[in-house]
């Protein structure tokens, strides 16, 4: 069956219909990942201002990545965070201005480079952290901490079926 435009054929509303695709739970899904997401990026800009006023919000995940796993290639963070060689370059070199990271040879290979925060950094982003735990803990104190359990493990679930 060929599409003829009005939604009838493969591709149109008939096969998003069939998908279940418009199924309630999934236009809840949706909506409410829609609400969170720009509530996230809100909240990133907010921390990064935090951890350094003249910190860009994008830069404020690679700080908690190499928080979180310590040292790594700039290849690494950049297929991490879905960014290209040169945009990730260039957001070294502002954390690496800001004093936040530093550039250490990669013992493993003495072409390579990797990036560590600075205790700086690691000072910064840590406070920040706890502070935006301390948020969570606050705005969900009256949710018992199985949910918050179960929460964190549904996000994980997502975020693992988000990457294939």
């Amino acid at each position: 069956m060929q599409d003829n435009g009005n939604g009838d054929g493969p591709g149109g509303e008939s096969a998003l219909a069939a998908s279940g695709v418009d199924q309630p739970a999934f236009l809840a899904l949706e909506r409410e990942l829609t609400v969170l997401l720009r509530r996230a990026r809100a909240n990133q800009g907010e921390m990064a201002r935090e951890v350094h006023p003249d910190l860009e919000s994008s830069a404020y995940g690679l700080l908690v990545r190499l928080d979180e796993c310590g040292s790594q290639r700039a290849t690494e963070l950049a297929a991490y965070i879905g960014v290209g060689k040169a945009t990730m370059s260039r957001q070294l070199r502002a954390l690496e201005e800001l004093g936040l990271v530093a550039r250490e040879p990669d013992p493993a290979d003495g072409r390579a480079w990797l990036v560590a925060l600075t205790r700086e950094g690691q000072d910064r982003v840590r406070r920040v952290r706890e502070a935006r735990r301390a948020r969570y803990a606050g705005r969900l104190a009256d949710w018992d901490t199985h949910e918050v359990t179960e929460l964190a493990r549904l996000l994980h679930q997502l975020n693992r079926g988000m990457e294939k």
